[in-house]
């Protein structure tokens, strides 16, 4: 089993829409795979038509097996562990527990068996929630707009993730609402590609098609197959999935 967290220190910019995506995409090859929406603004449940809510909340994640809370989505191969508001709470809930960074970690350990990929939604920022994810991925992909500041978010990112305890991470970053339009998109981009070897090759535009998916609760495959959203994701998958099987 492949745990993938989309993490972003920043929101608003294309985590989402890109954890509901690559894990629809994931799925329709074939993959068993679970999309766990941690974010409690439950955008990814949401996107797949589930209600963001779970039984007893924050504590009721810890306390119930989550087996028993995971749903069903329309898609074939393709489950959700939906969100709830509560989960806002969830740095109070684990920081009560022995082994406080390993909750998630721990939450994961049953679904091992039943799925190829799980995907984290995670939420923005830097919590205790998030190094509970961190520290459980296997891969971190973080969408990237591509501006200077950004860049610098990404250099303190690199960082974290490079403490002794999260080594074993991996951290791949890729261009989201993407402008290639303006010059400054092209210059950041064309700079990355250059230097950093973490940064992917495929990126994500600026589209409406993407921003569509709020209306249409569904991930832009399937109602826009031929834009240039669904052509990014489409190529961005099969990277992410390409540099998973050379990397063993």
């Amino acid at each position: 089993m492949k745990v993938i967290a989309l993490y972003s220190m920043k929101g608003g910019v294309g985590k989402t829409a890109s954890a509901v995506n690559l894990a629809y995409l994931c799925a329709r090859s074939g993959s068993r795979t679970l999309l766990w929406d941690l974010d409690p603004q439950g955008a990814a449940s949401f996107h797949l038509r589930i209600k963001p809510e779970l039984a007893g909340g924050a504590r009721g994640l810890l306390e119930r097996k989550p087996g028993k809370l995971v749903k069903q989505s329309d898609f074939d191969n393709l489950d959700l562990l939906p969100a709830d508001f509560a989960n806002r709470k969830l740095d109070l809930v684990f920081d009560a527990r022995q082994g406080r960074k390993r909750q998630v970690q721990r939450l994961l350990g049953p679904l091992s068996d039943d799925y190829d990929f799980i995907f984290i939604d995670a939420p923005p920022g830097l919590t205790l929630v998030v190094e509970n994810i961190l520290r459980a991925a296997d891969l971190v992909l973080s969408p990237l707009i591509p501006s200077t500041l950004s860049l610098r978010t990404l250099d303190q990112l690199s960082a974290f993730v490079r403490r002794p305890k999260l080594r074993d991470l991996t951290l791949w970053v890729f261009f989201s609402m993407v402008d290639i339009r303006r010059r400054l998109h092209r210059e950041v981009m064309t700079q990355s590609f250059e230097q950093r070897r973490d940064v992917l090759r495929t990126f994500i535009p600026y589209a409406s098609d993407i921003e569509r998916m709020g209306v249409e609760r569904a991930p832009v495959e399937c109602f826009a197959g031929r834009s240039a959203g669904a052509r990014a994701y489409r190529a961005l998958w099969s990277e992410v999935d390409a540099r998973l099987q050379s990397d063993g």
